[in-house]
């Protein structure tokens, strides 16, 4: 991962090289600010290559980017760009074509036509928004179809939108996570799901192959076990009720891949609670609480289930990673 903020250069210069930052990472733009938050402006964006896609989570202050013909004339690569915002609000406009977008929609760029992309002025704190880039030729649609969901907000907070946007929003709280051996597989991963929801949104899902499709629901079904991993009531049948699917294809989709539904639940708890146990910004959290916190409902059954996993009971574990080395 690569990480560029204003904060390396001084507020005078900020806004200047923030400008110069975004038609180098992405295409060549027109980035405008109001005059008085010029003083006041900062941006920081972190970058990570995933194959074919190229994936930005950009915090800062509000701002505008504006695609224009003597721009797309100077360069024009043939992306498509997809936003999912994070944080915040903003506007999209490309010919006739206005939007309003929040939090966890999803917008397609065409950088091969104008648009003008707005963050909402005025709102507290720093936005962010992820973004992906990839050659316009990676998706398997008609490129015709595509253009005509450029500038139309895809909702966030339902159907196949709403499920794409979480796999989106698992990756942008994840990207540090990542290295090198993640990007054939996350590249795919994430071309699959753009790919679904895209189709979803142009009503064609027939034309998108099988493997596609399967590989996207999976994808989508790991970040809503991701997302409510906290919850008691995470079971397959919620799981299953939530995607649309049977009961018995959620448990196939699973099998296939070697796991099991519950096993897979589990070892992510797990995982999170052994985190939380080694955190010492967390040692004054019960064993109990931090079980809870991830949604184990029994403290004797987490126990044992640590217990068979790691080898150690999670006070044993809490205590060895508090002293690892040496004599206690």
């Amino acid at each position: 991962m690569n990480v560029i903020s204003t904060s390396e250069v001084t507020p005078e210069e900020r806004f200047g090289f923030w400008r110069e930052v975004t038609s180098k990472l992405w295409v060549p733009y027109d980035t405008r600010c109001e005059r008085a938050v010029e003083g006041n402006f900062r941006a920081e964006v972190t970058i990570g290559q995933f194959g074919s896609v190229q994936a930005t989570l950009m915090t800062s202050t509000a701002h505008s980017v504006r695609r224009t013909p003597r721009l797309i004339r100077q360069a024009d690569p043939e992306v498509f760009k997809l936003g999912c915002l994070v944080r915040g609000g903003g506007m999209i406009t490309q010919g006739e074509q206005s939007e309003a977008f929040g939090v966890g929609d999803l917008m397609l760029f065409d950088t091969s036509r104008p648009y003008l992309s707005e963050f909402e002025p005025g709102l507290p704190g720093s936005q962010q928004l992820l973004l992906l880039r990839f050659p316009r030729s990676h998706l398997s649609l008609p490129d015709r179809e595509l253009r005509r969901l450029s500038a139309v907000r895809i909702p966030g907070d339902r159907g196949v939108g709403a499920l794409s946007a979480q796999f989106l929003l698992q990756l942008a709280r994840r990207m540090d996570e990542f290295g090198p051996s993640d990007a054939a597989r996350l590249s795919t991963l994430t071309l699959d799901v753009l790919t679904a929801a895209l189709a979803d949104a142009l009503d064609a899902r027939a034309t998108v192959p099988a493997e596609t499709r399967r590989r996207a629901l999976v994808a989508q079904i790991h970040a809503f076990i991701q997302e409510n991993l906290g919850h008691a009531h995470l079971t397959p049948t919620a799981i299953a009720a939530a995607h649309h699917i049977s009961l018995r294809y959620l448990h196939k989709l699973f099998h296939q891949d070697g796991h099991t539904v519950g096993g897979w639940i589990r070892q992510l708890r797990l995982e999170r609670c052994r985190a939380d146990l080694a955190d010492p910004l967390l040692a004054a959290s019960p064993v109990h609480a931090i079980a809870s916190r991830w949604g184990f409902t029994s403290a004797a059954h987490f126990s044992q289930a640590f217990r068979h996993a790691y080898g150690l009971t999670p006070r044993d574990y809490r205590r060895d990673s508090a002293y690892p080395a040496g004599p206690r």
